[in-house]
């Protein structure tokens, strides 16, 4: 196969009998195996009120692991606009990009919570996808990969997405205004934004490195903002797997040359790699318990011991409601998980993919990562033939994003 970039995805979560402190520092140490593993990227995403994921301040968190690091792109997927705003934005990962060198991503969603009786917006976070722009339809299997009927999600009043919503000050119309934001971050990165008929510059934004990316669910308003300014995009199949192919397609279909002449997808997937099969279901168990406590809306839980998930199993409604998040998770020996992620790149023509990894033990996690990129290297160097048929090429994506 002709390479593409494997890429980190984290959430930081936190497992049961640990703490929020332990699993920020554990995150650090991830990345610095991950580096050592041959990543491309480190990407950190945005999560509030939520037991089970540390991931609430990932601006700071970026710092923490670029610190550690020398040579891997490090950056957020997604700071979510709507829950700050674009000169803070700006100006954060332009003070990133000056500490730690070109090497820092800024990728932008559209909100993470809902203002108080708005309805969900589109995000990158885990269980809050953009609403489905697909018809209703049963599952499916497009060029061997599953794509499951898109999840209709809902905001409770009362559910933690509300609360989210109304603690970080959300009002109707915040998603409205993401492509206003996403202008003045890139006038303030260029240097060209005015004011009156003056440039004001917002140091150390101004011709700071950092490059930006676009992260959406669906195909709807990020895919065509991404698209039609011609930035990279990220799209979610590990959240949103109903909406994947809609997502990518209208991204290509808006796509205009811009900052990039062709365009340029990262996709991304669920994986836990085991030594074996049967060691990599056993450290999957859990994942169904933690995604539910997401979609009903209390909040990511602790991540639960394989023990816990044996004697708590979901009941029939409950497992129901994340049937598509089990079907799509990549679980299985590195062989196993590789072969599928090569299907999910021909299958989306992906022209890099994003994994994200949650187990209980911690070094479990760093060892999935681990095995996975021997097993993608190895079959990088050993030169297997492209079965894309529409992976993507692009000549303006800054050093490490094609590699």
């Amino acid at each position: 196969m002709t390479a593409v970039p494997l890429s980190i995805l984290d959430l930081v979560p936190v497992s049961v009998g640990s703490t929020a402190a332990q699993a920020l520092h554990r995150t650090v140490d991830l990345a610095q195996h991950a580096e050592r593993a041959g990543y491309a990227r480190y990407w950190l995403a945005e999560h509030h009120l939520n037991p089970g994921v540390a991931g609430s301040a990932p601006n700071i968190v970026i710092g923490a692991v670029a610190a550690a690091t020398s040579t891997i792109r490090v950056g957020s997927a997604a700071t979510l606009v709507g829950n700050v705003r674009g000169l803070q934005i700006a100006e954060t990962f332009g003070t990133l990009a000056a500490l730690y060198g070109p090497r820092i991503d800024l990728g932008l969603g559209r909100s993470g919570a809902p203002a108080p009786g708005a309805p969900a917006p589109g995000a990158a976070a885990p269980g809050v996808p953009e609403p489905p722009s697909l018809s209703p339809r049963e599952d499916e299997v497009v060029d061997g990969l599953l794509i499951p009927a898109p999840f209709d999600f809902r905001i409770a009043p009362r559910s933690r997405f509300a609360l989210q919503g109304e603690l970080l000050g959300r009002v109707p119309g915040d998603v409205d205004r993401f492509e206003g934001e996403l202008d003045l971050i890139r006038a303030l990165f260029a240097g060209t934004w005015s004011h009156d008929g003056a440039v004001v510059e917002a140091p150390p934004a101004a011709d700071a490195p950092v490059e930006l990316w676009i992260h959406g669910s669906t195909g709807g308003a990020s895919a065509r903002a991404a698209g039609s300014l011609g930035l990279p995009y990220g799209a979610n199949y590990h959240t949103s797997p109903g909406t994947v192919l809609a997502s990518v397609q209208a991204y290509r279909d808006a796509f205009q040359p811009g900052v990039l002449d062709a365009p340029h997808v990262i996709v991304s997937a669920d994986v836990v790699v085991g030594r074996d099969t049967a060691e990599a279901s056993e450290l999957a168990l859990g994942y169904g318990q933690w995604v539910h406590s997401i979609r009903s809306g209390v909040g990511a839980i602790e991540y639960p011991t394989p023990d816990w998930a044996r004697e708590h199993p979901l009941d029939d409604a409950a497992a129901a409601s994340v049937a598509d998040r089990i079907a799509t998770r990549f679980v299985g020996d590195a062989g196993t998980v590789a072969d599928q992620l090569e299907t999910l790149r021909r299958a989306t023509g992906a022209d890099e993919l994003l994994v994200t990894t949650i187990t209980h033990d911690h070094e479990a996690r760093v060892r999935s990562y681990e095995m996975l990129a021997a097993e993608w290297a190895r079959r990088a160097d050993a030169g297997a033939p492209d079965r894309s048929r529409s992976a993507s090429a692009t000549e303006s994506v800054p050093a490490g994003a094609v590699r």
